[in-house]
């Protein structure tokens, strides 16, 4: 019998495959586009939760605790299918690929090089054997795989850059992806063809370090953004993320006159002395940050500007964190994405001594993302009473639509079928309890 089942195997012959991404948006693109490797190859892809034949897990070194919920994800699968094939890949798996061997359940751990040939080395699985593991020196990953998702019909997260050559002192990244790499500008606008026939409205760019676009070929993100906004059949684009001495001045005016990229910056901070962020090898200090967020405001006044924080890091005192809270509630931005600090093997700030207490670490968390809702809240008390463009998504939930506006703020209304994926102007009325904002279409209010 289990001849036969791998010789099925060996042929991607009427098998059926699970998936289960941890982390961030490039982990999900590129989930996305190995899943539709394996539909081509005649897999049958099924939730998590139906008992496929294999299971693929993409995993992600910056969340905490990662061989726990490693372990924790496996043990599931094979709740639903004790028989199943498990495959680990993603940066977690470029890293710890021993550890990972280890774990009840997995048959194959595929590092950064080799995940995109996956179902070639599936050919050659047997299950009652030993952990296969395929992992190449991190410096031998030098290609780079472009790819997106596609979880709605809305929305798909396009990923044109991979790998970092910054290597801050807290961030495993570059060990798990490597170097910074892209395909040039022609190849990417070609490779977003393929969303051409696709009933997507919106495109988020994404990448490690995105405004690295371009580093080994002379080009840049700027000169990607003025091609993308020549692309008829894309109606939104938004930039996911991007260092802010990466965000030029030029880029700044684009989006400001641009009739497809969003009025939305994510900008990393990580700290707002400027101690800590020499402490962590940032490329900037907080005076460029402040200049960042001025010029956008200035030519962009209703601009949404998120903000990524650490707490916690090594060395960081009472008044290193009362500088950065400061910082931020001085700043005109309109939310955070707060991270306790977390130590990771083969950093730098690993090594460093004055830890900070986990304890405090939660503390300073919680503080921040109090501040975190306040400031959401003032930025979309801004804009209630106005006329705003929104899409709406293909998700209805407690008998409501959900969408965003260009600059990010999120809405919701009855449901609607007749609003699913569509762009329609919403008039902004109050603000939730859960912090939303109740919107009225402009076609309803004409009709009522």
């Amino acid at each position: 019998m289990q001849t036969k089942r791998n010789l099925i195997f060996a042929h991607f012959m009427s098998h059926s495959v699970a998936f289960y991404t941890l982390g961030c948006k490039l982990n999900f693109s590129e989930t996305s586009t190995i899943g539709r490797q394996f539909m081509d190859a005649g897999f049958s892809k099924k939730n998590f939760n139906e008992g496929a034949d294999l299971y693929v897990i993409n995993t992600c070194s910056v969340t905490d605790h990662a061989d726990r919920k490693c372990k924790k994800i496996v043990k599931e699968a094979l709740k639903f299918n004790p028989s199943a094939y498990v495959v680990i890949v993603g940066c977690y798996a470029q890293l710890k690929p021993k550890e990972i061997a280890n774990i009840p359940g997995v048959d194959m751990v595929l590092g950064a090089a080799e995940k995109f040939n996956m179902l070639s080395h599936l050919q050659h699985l047997v299950k009652e054997e030993k952990t296969r593991v395929h992992n190449a020196n991190i410096k031998e990953t030098v290609d780079f795989i472009p790819g997106f998702s596609l979880g709605d019909r809305t929305r798909a997260f396009v990923k044109v850059q991979d790998g970092c050559d910054y290597f801050c002192s807290f961030c495993t990244i570059p060990l798990a992806r490597g170097k910074s790499r892209s395909h040039t500008i022609k190849q990417t606008i070609k490779d977003l063809q393929e969303l051409k026939n696709t009933e997507v409205k919106e495109i988020v760019l994404t990448g490690v370090n995105l405004g690295d676009f371009g580093v080994t070929n002379g080009e840049n993100f700027f000169g990607l953004l003025k091609e993308i906004e020549k692309m008829d059949f894309i109606e939104r684009v938004r930039i996911s993320s991007i260092e802010p001495n990466l965000l030029s001045q030029e880029i700044i005016d684009f989006v400001s006159a641009s009739k497809k990229i969003m009025p939305h910056f994510h900008i990393p901070l990580q700290s707002g002395s400027d101690e800590i962020l020499q402490s962590m090898r940032r490329k900037y200090l907080s005076d460029l940050y402040v200049n960042r967020v001025e010029s956008i405001k200035k030519v962009m006044p209703h601009c949404c500007i998120g903000v990524d924080v650490i707490v916690g890091f090594p060395g960081e005192t009472e008044a290193h964190f009362k500088e950065t809270y400061s910082f931020l509630n001085e700043l005109d931005i309109s939310y955070l994405h707060v991270f306790p600090y977390s130590e990771r093997k083969n950093t730098t700030a690993n090594k460093m001594k004055a830890v900070v207490p986990n304890s405090v670490r939660t503390e300073r968390s919680q503080m921040l993302r109090i501040l975190s809702e306040k400031k959401k809240r003032h930025f979309y008390e801004q804009f209630i009473g106005e006329v705003h463009q929104v899409l709406f998504e293909d998700k209805e939930k407690d008998g409501y639509l959900f969408g965003f506006t260009q600059n990010y703020i999120k809405i919701k209304i009855p449901y609607d079928p007749m609003m699913v994926n569509e762009i329609v102007s919403v008039q902004l009325d109050e603000i939730d309890l859960d912090g939303l904002v109740i919107g009225n279409t402009i076609n309803t209010l004409i009709n009522a």
